[in-house]
């Protein structure tokens, strides 16, 4: 069993350190969160609360995505980089594929981007994108920053993108980055077994696993892609389910890749987090090893 550390509403300037603590504790990477902006109001539309109410404010931190895990690249050899998640459709798909092929290639392909359609209504109508299309609009993102990383002049002509042959550089040196899909809904999660590399849960119990798994192989092998290597990034919210070293063990049995460890406290001294993954790795990680 693999884990990652996620990082949502940490200060940036505490991410270096809290990324070199990971490597140095044996993490396999860190994600963080991303919105381009938290709307002063917000319409309840939250699809991890009971009544839709969205946890966040315009005070809690949301780094730039791709600076951030740049500057953590620079600190580190093999910790591994992702979010929880970009929401891509809001962002230009060229400007995006630039972004990570940089980001790729300054740390040495341990980029995973981790994207989602997100939720927050606001951010598209400030965008000026179409919400209710987001979907269809983050599959022809994929597709165009695909398209771009294999590098030369490429051309695109979709529903929302339309561009005649253009060529960035640098791009991925092996052409690619791995997608990680958010989203619990099923047509995210069947994106994600269509077209991805991996799947980030938003919080699940380790009796869910198996289901979830399940759902995941049938649909790989629907689209013909039961042999190609995908990740199941799942945090664990049930009453227990971290501390619980046989069930973990039996996820990853199941072929559960990675659980995910956080913060109780994203706003307590770096010394106190430091001691929070130290004692997650001594009394969790070490017994999985």
């Amino acid at each position: 069993m693999k884990f990652w550390i996620s990082v949502p509403w940490v200060e940036v300037e505490e991410m270096i350190e809290i990324a070199k603590m990971a490597e140095d504790m044996g993490f396999e990477g860190i994600m963080g969160a991303d919105h381009g902006f938290v709307a002063k109001d917000m319409a309840a539309g939250y699809p991890y609360s009971q009544d839709g109410a969205p946890p966040i404010s315009g005070d809690m931190p949301y780094p730039d995505v791709f600076t951030t895990i740049a500057a953590m690249a620079m600190v580190t050899e093999k910790l591994k980089f992702s979010n929880m998640v970009y929401v891509l459709p809001l962002r230009n798909p060229i400007e995006s594929a630039k972004a990570a092929a940089n980001v790729a290639r300054i740390s040495n392909n341990r980029l995973k981007l981790g994207v989602g359609v997100g939720w927050m209504k606001e951010e598209f109508e400030t965008y000026h994108m179409d919400f209710h299309k987001r979907g269809k609009i983050m599959d022809e993102c994929i597709e165009i920053m695909r398209t771009l990383w294999r590098g030369g002049y490429q051309e695109y002509h979709g529903e929302f993108y339309d561009f005649d042959p253009i060529q960035i550089v640098p791009v991925p040196s092996n052409n690619d980055v791995p997608f990680y899909f958010g989203g619990v809904s099923q047509p995210a999660r069947r994106r994600a077994a269509r077209v991805g590399e991996g799947w980030i849960g938003a919080g699940n119990t380790l009796s869910d696993v198996p289901v979830l798994l399940e759902d995941f192989s049938n649909w790989r092998r629907e689209y013909g892609r039961e042999n190609t290597p995908f990740e199941t990034i799942i945090p664990l919210t049930g009453e227990g389910d971290m501390m619980n070293i046989e069930g973990l063990k039996q996820a990853e049995e199941l072929g559960m890749s990675s659980a995910v460890s956080g913060f109780r406290n994203y706003k307590a001294p770096l010394d106190e987090k430091r001691q929070m993954l130290e004692t997650f790795a001594e009394h969790i990680m070490a017994p999985l090893q």
